[in-house]
């Protein structure tokens, strides 16, 4: 099957050797997203919530860049630095999603790029996707 590379500028550029989503046939995978924001690629301010909320808002604009929208998301996975923060994460991605939810894995990890305290990525399946 072809790949194709999925580019947004409504969310943050790549910042190192990967696209934000490559699709083959009708499944996206999402690079990993944290909380830039893509006009200036500098982390949003404020508190986790207000991080949490970047990194769905970043996922959100690559689905629907690949022609998908965050209710195509098969799969998720957080990674924080703070598993405390689970909840929070919980709460805002309430607001994303709706029953039925995805399959999740939250992974607590040392460091994340640009000491970022949340990274998510995601596959999406896409059944009205041509390819």
């Amino acid at each position: 099957m072809q790949r194709q590379i999925i580019a947004t500028d409504k969310a943050p550029a790549a910042i190192g050797t990967y696209s934000q989503a490559v699709r083959v046939g009708n499944e996206v995978y999402l690079s990993g997203q944290i909380p830039l924001l893509p006009e200036t690629m500098q982390m949003v301010a404020g508190d986790i919530e207000a991080q949490i909320t970047q990194v769905f808002d970043n996922l959100k604009a690559v689905a629907q860049a690949a022609g998908g929208d965050l209710a195509d998301v098969v799969k998720l996975n957080v990674f924080l630095t703070d598993l405390s923060h689970f909840a929070v994460v919980n709460e805002v991605m309430a607001r994303y999603f709706r029953s039925p939810y995805p399959a999740r894995a939250a992974i607590g990890v040392a460091a994340l790029p640009k000491d970022a305290s949340v990274e998510m990525d995601a596959v999406l399946r896409i059944d009205h996707c041509a390819g």
